[in-house]
């Protein structure tokens, strides 16, 4: 799994001094993001060829709370791969102790920009195969 570090902010926890549960998705988002950039292939990339990755869905598991100052890790990988969606799986992991706090997914399609679906493996074979390729080398 791809890992990128993020330090909690006073203003992401909640009353009871933990992480609200919001903060969650965007943390994924920018572990995503960041596992793109890894590779050299960026969203603005893939996106100035014409092809948006919707969400689609998203699930996530709470199993402790991380509190301001911590830093985790958000560790990402690409799980599966279809011709017009793939889906992600996620980490979230306190870096002090490696304790799992959270765990979960996103789900994307690919589109258009007019969000109509593509069956990227056919109309896009390269922006594919990189894809592919992210998947082998990030397990």
């Amino acid at each position: 799994m791809f890992r990128t570090k993020i330090q909690v902010r006073y203003c992401e926890t909640d009353r009871m001094g933990v992480v609200h549960h919001s903060r969650y998705f965007p943390w994924f988002e920018v572990g995503r993001t960041e596992f793109f950039k890894s590779t050299g292939m960026s969203y603005a990339q893939i996106e100035s060829q014409g092809i948006l990755l919707p969400l689609v869905d998203c699930y996530c598991k709470f199993l402790h709370g991380a509190q301001y100052g911590d830093e985790v890790w958000v560790a990402v990988s690409l799980d599966t791969l279809g011709a017009a969606k793939c889906q992600f799986s996620y980490q979230i992991i306190r870096v002090s102790d490696e304790l799992l706090l959270a765990e979960g997914y996103t789900t994307h399609g690919f589109t258009t920009p007019e969000f109509k679906p593509v069956n990227l493996k056919k109309h896009y074979p390269d922006i594919y195969r990189v894809l592919e390729k992210l998947r082998g080398d990030h397990e």
